[in-house]
């Protein structure tokens, strides 16, 4: 198969990256590993500083795609080798299979008779999910994909389908694709928290990440949008920051977007609950540029309370969650009770542990620019959601060039 440009990665910047290369006129090729696109963006409950859904940025997105012949898309797929050199690569991938074609109309009945249940990585395993199954409502692809791996093959989805939807006999594919260009969009994965011990993930019920929140505050999320402790409405909240960042046992580096990702969480809990405590324990915060109007409005909120210090120690105390710091502007060790403890854990490209042959990264994971093979967003470096558009744009241009010649 040839094309003149592939995007690897279907998240927000490989989107952006596809589109705007395709409706310039040239032929677009976009690969994504798992069954449906969005990336993490599709996991969060609102963007900085507007706070608004990012469904409405990534339904713009998919309605351009919908009506455009140059871009063809393929989910499940996975790029195992790229060859060859600017303006002549060849790239191997690998369709792992759906088993559910587009007859599907989303009807649900198949996972009405499912009988498999696992832990759903859509909300970070804090909901179950349907071995055949729908990450949410606005999904693209909108048709039902079956987990290879949790399927029993006992074969009830494939009784109620009432349009010749399900094949569970479908075989793995590869295909052979020539192009002129490589745009690298493969994004990122929260930090281990479990890593970090004696932040107590993975011990106490009551410490999340990051993105985990993002999760309990959303509307379609394990909670329906209502954040709780223990079942109960939330009187004060720690946020540590640098949860694995910043740090040389760690991620070294500064993953950019915590800070803000964290001032925009303040206001989830200040919405629903007025009244509570909120605690924001920092090293130093970065708002660079414009976000610096969002970081002021934020930080003067009554209840909100900044404290410029690393959390050392998490422990639990009757159900509550004992944080202790060193509060480095006055010197002293100070302790917060609180419901839940929010960690902020750093940005890690998703290439450092699952490299693909052809792409060089740096020591950390991130995507080293070469002639025809372009970064966009987090396979770059640490990016919020409006520069990995930025930058995707970027390298959209770049491919064009490389294209052109």
């Amino acid at each position: 198969m040839g094309g003149e440009i592939l995007v690897i990665g279907g998240g927000i910047a490989g989107l952006t990256s596809a589109v705007e290369a395709s409706e310039t006129g040239y032929s677009v090729v976009l690969v994504e590993k798992t069954p449906f696109l969005g990336g993490r963006v599709a996991q969060l409950n609102k963007y900085f500083p507007k706070l608004c859904p990012p469904f409405c940025g990534l339904e713009i997105l998919y309605r351009r795609m919908r009506t455009n012949p140059k871009l063809k898309f393929f989910t499940n797929t996975e790029v195992m080798s790229i060859s060859g050199s600017a303006g002549d690569f060849s790239v191997n991938l690998r369709i792992k299979p759906r088993f559910v074609n587009e007859n599907c109309t989303a009807c649900g009945k198949c996972k009405e008779v499912c009988p498999v249940e696992v832990e759903n990585e859509y909300d970070f395993g804090l909901s179950k999910r349907k071995a055949i199954y729908l990450p949410h409502t606005m999904a693209m692809p909108f048709i039902y994909a079956i987990d290879e791996f949790k399927c029993n093959k006992c074969g009830e989805c494939v009784k109620v389908c009432k349009y010749n939807a399900i094949n569970l006999n479908e075989t793995e594919k590869t295909l052979n694709l020539k192009v002129s260009a490589i745009i690298v969009a493969t994004g990122w994965k929260p930090y281990e928290a479990r890593k970090i011990a004696n932040l107590g993930y993975g011990k106490f019920k009551n410490v999340v990440t990051n993105m985990e929140f993002e999760r309990l505050a959303s509307l379609n999320g394990p909670t329906n949008g209502k954040i709780l402790a223990n079942g109960n409405p939330i009187n004060s909240i720690a946020f540590a920051q640098c949860a694995g960042s910043r740090d040389e046992n760690h991620l070294p580096y500064c993953s950019a977007v915590c800070c803000l990702a964290s001032l925009k969480q303040a206001t989830y809990v200040r919405e629903q609950y007025p009244n509570a405590k909120i605690y924001i324990f920092y090293i130093d915060i970065r708002a660079f540029g414009r976000y610096e109007d969002f970081f002021a409005k934020v930080a003067k909120e009554k209840g909100i309370e900044l404290i410029k210090g690393k959390v050392a120690k998490v422990e639990e105390k009757d159900g509550k969650v004992l944080v202790t710091a060193e509060d480095t502007a006055t010197g002293q060790k100070i302790h917060k009770e609180v419901d839940m403890l929010v960690l902020a854990t750093g940005m890690q490209p998703s290439l450092a542990e699952n490299p693909i042959a052809g792409i060089e990264v740096d020591e950390y994971g991130f995507v080293r620019e070469k002639p025809g093979i372009i970064p966009a967003g987090v396979a770059m470096k640490p990016l919020d959601v409006m520069f990995s558009n930025e930058t995707a744009t970027s390298a959209a241009l770049k491919a064009i060039q490389f294209a052109k010649r």
